[in-house]
């Protein structure tokens, strides 16, 4: 609608949705009382036949490659198609380390309210690979992550890669950064900019990754790194328990069904 709209101003016609352009010059033909006038509507007719059929085209050329995207970023084999759950307080280790835990070996956990994040794979004492889960109804798309992470040491350096993004096109390539918060500072604020790299990676089947760098400088905090500022459940629920104590005539609260967890789904 916006590009048919972007089309028909170009062509000098009015935005006004899908063969609409088309529509207004035939009525026009139709009251035009000259033959000038109606060869000038004929015209008219034409171009926004033409307006209407170039946005068409643009719009099916758009679908193809939308979906040739999702092809070139399908799954890895045994990678995110075998995430069937959230990490939960996963301690990850160097690789054939026995030992007791230490400070530095970071757990992980997304069993959260909107947590998000199937699989880590140990890199580097400095460096781990996280893996999304997929959408609920869509395995290809895979955008959403928020974890928290503990047991870290003051001053550690590491480097996140989120390594099967599904999108081609992301903010994070125009600026936009992750936000964390942790225990002693609650308020979520942004990585920065320059800290932050999106980029197609070829060790990964050609996904997507965007991988950050941060610094912990507190022991003791527990720390959460998210997609964007989480909109859970609970805060829905409290906004709309704070509509119906305002008792307005026009709000009505019933239960339409129950969801996959399940909790209420409302209309």
């Amino acid at each position: 609608m916006q590009l048919h709209g972007i089309i028909c101003r170009v062509a000098g016609r009015h935005p006004c949705g899908w063969g609409s352009c088309a529509l207004f010059a035939r009525l026009h033909l139709l009251v035009t009382s000259s033959h000038s006038s109606r060869a000038a509507a004929r015209r008219r007719l034409g171009n926004a036949r033409s307006a209407s059929e170039a946005c068409v085209r643009l719009y099916g050329r758009m679908m193809e490659e939308n979906s040739r995207e999702h092809l070139d970023t399908d799954n890895e084999m045994g990678g995110e198609d075998a995430l069937v759950g959230n990490v939960n307080k996963l301690m990850v280790t160097p690789p054939g380390y026995t030992g007791p835990p230490k400070k530095g070996h970071i757990v992980f956990d997304a069993c959260i309210e909107s947590g998000n994040l199937g699989r880590v794979d140990y890199i580097s004492e400095f460096e781990f690979d996280l893996f999304i889960r997929p959408d609920t109804c869509n395995p290809r798309f895979r955008v959403w992550f928020n974890f928290t992470v503990e047991n870290v040491r003051e001053t550690q350096r590491v480097i996140f890669n989120i390594v099967n993004f599904s999108k081609t096109k992301s903010l994070y390539r125009d600026g936009m950064s992750p936000v964390v918060k942790s225990t002693s500072r609650p308020k979520w604020q942004r990585l920065p900019a320059k800290n932050v790299y999106y980029y197609r990676c070829p060790d990964h089947r050609r996904n997507y990754v965007m991988s950050f760098a941060f610094c912990f400088d507190r022991e003791d905090d527990v720390y959460q790194f998210s997609y964007c500022y989480p909109y859970t459940y609970s805060r829905l629920q409290h906004y709309l328990a704070s509509l119906e104590r305002r008792n307005l005539d026009y709000l009505q609260r019933e239960q339409l069904g129950l969801s996959v967890v399940p909790v209420c789904v409302e209309f």
